[in-house]
Order: C-alpha cells, then sequence, then structure tokens
C-alpha cells in the first residue's frame, strides 16, 4: 500500500514539491553562509519523493533554533504557502484527503526542517 500511495504522491504533487525543494537549496549553496541550509533542503527532497510509511520527529537545541528563524526569513515560508496551497487543492476530494495531510506535514517542516529526523514506521 505504501508503494501505491508514494507512487500516486510522486505523480499528484510530490515531484513539484520535491523539486521546490531542490531549487531551494540550490539557492541557499550560492552563498557560503547558506550551505547548511541548502544540505537540509537536499535531504528534506528526497524524503518528500516518498512520505508514505515515514515519521517526522523534531528535535531541540539552540542551534537548530537559529536555523529555522534564519530558513523562515530566507525560504521557509514559501515553500510552507506551496504545501499548504497543494493540500488544500487535495483535501477537496475524498480519496485526496491522505495526500492533502502529507502536505500539510511539509508545510510544518518547511518552518522548522532543522532537528528534523526522518523514522521509518
Amino acid at each position: 500500500m505504501k508503494i501505491l500511495a508514494n507512487l500516486l504522491w510522486i505523480i499528484f504533487g510530490g515531484l513539484i514539491l520535491s523539486i521546490m525543494w531542490i531549487l531551494s537549496g540550490l539557492i541557499c549553496c550560492i552563498t557560503i553562509i547558506g550551505i547548511p541550509l541548502g544540505i537540509q533542503c537536499f535531504k528534506l527532497s528526497v524524503f518528500i519523493l516518498c512520505p508514505f510509511g515515514k515519521e517526522i520527529c523534531y528535535g531541540e537545541g539552540f542551534g537548530n533554533f537559529f536555523l529555522n528563524i534564519l530558513w523562515i526569513l530566507l525560504l521557509g515560508w514559501e515553500l510552507s504557502i506551496s504545501s499548504i496551497i497543494i493540500g488544500i487543492a487535495w483535501c477537496i476530494t475524498i480519496l485526496g484527503i491522505p495526500i492533502g495531510v502529507q502536505c500539510f506535514k511539509f508545510a510544518k517542516l518547511a518552518f522548522m526542517p532543522f532537528g528534523a529526523t526522518i523514522i521509518e514506521i
């Protein structure tokens, strides 16, 4: 079931979100200061391609807090808004609700990508 859900996810929105995260990573890697932000974007873009069967756990720490604030100011809000818009579009249909829920999960991840750990369930 996870394979089918991930395949439908890639076809109907996951690929677009993943490409947006990759482009954000490339933009961040232009400067030396933004390289840690870009590396995190590349890691999360792989997760966004196949999210079903995985869960996100958020950690704490001052370094993560500082990087998350910097991230929100630069690119996080744009990725979050795009995830929310795609999620709302999916939740209009009954069959699209699981995909919409994944989009809302990525909206939260777009605000706090640092300190986030991906766990297989």
